[in-house]
């Protein structure tokens, strides 16, 4: 059994003086930031968004430090900072230092406030990793919150955007974490370009749930799309080889996977994404991109490889869901439990920044080798605690 002990925690204090025309009017507000070591654990930008947006939530002023030491090009990329911009504008806080390259910055958080937002990475840089950090932060607004987000929808080294629709949007809704997203176009490395519309309805809180059983199969549905100058017949075969792989052990469980052509995207891509239901209402998924020189019938092996292997695992979560979970889980009401696979270097980080920040008990419980449970006494965090 694992207890998470974080030790290097700290505190500054601020003094920050506005000063108006008028001197007896000038006044002081002190805030209190809490110091976290952006290099540590998985050392991305993964703590960069799960900062700000517990930030966001307990209304608790940051300060990251050493961002993304360890990487070849340190520092904030143009993806973090629009990440912090968005979260930044939906809840009118203050960013400060926020340029690419900077390795240190400070947010002070303000209230989320309903209305409509717009972000762009002007690159190809993940739809998915904005949608982490902004989506959780606006469940305490004063009303629906709309994005339109503009990027790559289906970026390597990221969740593909109908990953977060089929799999992380489902299951977040059993919090009470309620959106809905829908895809305007694609966009592709290296251009980007791709838009998706997003509204986040209010919550009063979150409730801790229990996902301890996989259950039986009951269906496999998914997509498989191309856009560009690519053939539909790509999609086809991507479908074809993922639904030979499944069938090898799945046999007599229905599965639909719908073939599609993309004729609003922006560049040339292909991609699949397979995802089992299971009866206890599990979702997990497997998911592949396609890239020059790569054959559709490998793209579409990789999908159902890796379904079959989050399967195998008899988790409740795939290896993508189980770190996006974490923060709903230590602001939730109540006790979660979730059994998953191996604990993955993203999901330590989660739980890190998360026990840092809300002071939640994660307890984590290695089984087998491949078999963990993660549980979580939530802080109970209510609409009216930040306000």
């Amino acid at each position: 059994m694992r207890y998470f002990h974080f030790r290097f925690v700290s505190v500054v204090q601020y003094t920050y003086t506005c000063k108006s025309q008028f001197p007896r009017m000038a006044s002081s507000v002190r805030h209190e930031f809490l110091d976290i070591d952006g290099s540590v654990l998985e050392g991305g930008g993964q703590i960069l968004r799960n900062a700000a947006t517990l930030s966001c939530l307990l209304n608790q002023p940051i300060r990251v430090q050493k961002i993304r030491a360890g990487r070849d090009k340190p520092g904030l990329r143009a993806q973090h900072l629009t990440g912090l911009q968005l979260v930044s504008e939906i809840c009118g806080g203050k960013l400060e230092n926020g340029a690419v390259g900077s390795t240190e910055v400070t947010f002070i958080p303000g209230k989320v406030k309903a209305g409509a937002y717009k972000a762009d990475t002007k690159t190809a840089g993940s739809i998915c990793l904005l949608m982490q950090a902004a989506v959780p932060c606006c469940f305490f607004s004063d009303g629906e919150v709309h994005m339109s987000l503009i990027g790559g929808t289906n970026a390597e080294m990221a969740p593909q955007i109908d990953y977060i629709l089929m799999v992380f949007r489902p299951i977040a809704a059993r919090f009470g974490l309620h959106f809905e997203g829908e895809i305007k176009r694609r966009g592709f490395f290296p251009k980007g370009g791709g838009e998706v519309h997003v509204k986040v309805s209010p919550s009063p809180g979150l409730r801790g749930i229990t996902m301890t059983e996989q259950g039986s199969v009951t269906r496999i549905f998914g997509l498989s799309f191309v856009a560009g100058v690519l053939p539909k017949k790509v999609a086809h075969i991507m479908a074809e080889c993922a639904t030979g792989v499944i069938k090898e052990h799945y046999r007599g469980v229905p599965i639909q996977i719908e073939v599609h052509k993309e004729t609003e995207g922006i560049g040339v891509g292909c991609g699949i994404i397979v995802v089992a239901e299971t009866s206890t209402g599990c979702l997990l998924a497997g998911s592949a991109l396609g890239k020059k020189g790569k054959p559709a019938e490998r793209v579409g092996q990789e999908a159902g490889d890796m379904l079959i292997n989050n399967l195998f695992n008899g988790g409740c979560v795939d290896e993508f869901l189980q770190d996006q979970l974490i923060v709903l889980m230590a602001v939730a009401e109540g006790k979660s439990e979730i059994l998953c696979g191996p604990l993955s270097l993203h999901t330590e980080t989660a739980i890190h920044v998360a026990s840092l920040m809300t002071k939640a008990k994660f307890e984590v419980q290695k089984l087998t080798k491949n078999s963990t449970i993660i549980k979580c006494e939530g802080i109970g965090l209510k609409s009216t605690d930040n306000s």
